[in-house]
């Protein structure tokens, strides 16, 4: 487990280098890596290409490209995230009926269990297990969030009226 925790850190150190927000994922069927992936939301300029997104289209093109139902091999599917999934990534892993889920760092921004529990609107469907390296994982996105995000819109400040 701590293994497949420190190749997803590998992932997202790539990520930071790279300017992403530092979050990496693999998925596992058993010991076997079927799928590995960083944030690539500046890179694509697509703000749904989260790690977790990136490996469900490896696993499903896998799937398509060798006929094997993909429903099945999900449900076999151990995900290691070093960043608690978001609401987004949280519900499409709880569709997908994933075995398990293991994080690093709680997501305590837009994280799908910390912020809004998507197992009390969604029929719960995988085992949750945080804090695995956590404070490695935690050191990358204080690392990022030091700096500036270069793609990150301007802020938008309001004028004040020359009358006011």
């Amino acid at each position: 487990m701590v293994d497949l925790m420190k190749r997803a850190l590998e992932l997202a150190k790539e990520a930071l280098v790279a300017q992403e927000v530092p979050v990496g994922c693999v998925f596992t069927d058993g010991e076997n890596i079927v799928a590995e992936s960083r944030n690539c939301v500046n890179l694509t300029r697509n703000p749904t290409r989260h790690a977790e997104i990136n490996c469900i289209d490896t696993v499903i093109d896998y799937c398509k490209t060798n006929n094997v139902n993909y429903k099945e091999l999900f449900r076999k599917i151990t995900v290691y995230a070093t960043v608690e999934p978001c609401i987004m990534c949280a519900a499409a892993l709880n569709d997908l009926h994933v075995k398990e889920v293991v994080y690093g760092c709680a997501n305590d921004r837009f994280g799908g269990k910390t912020v809004v529990d998507v197992s009390n609107y969604y029929e719960h469907n995988y085992t949750l297990t945080g804090d695995l390296m956590a404070d490695e994982a935690m050191a990358l996105l204080k690392q990022f969030y030091k700096g500036v995000n270069p793609n990150a819109p301007e802020p938008k400040v309001k004028k004040k009226k020359d009358n006011e």
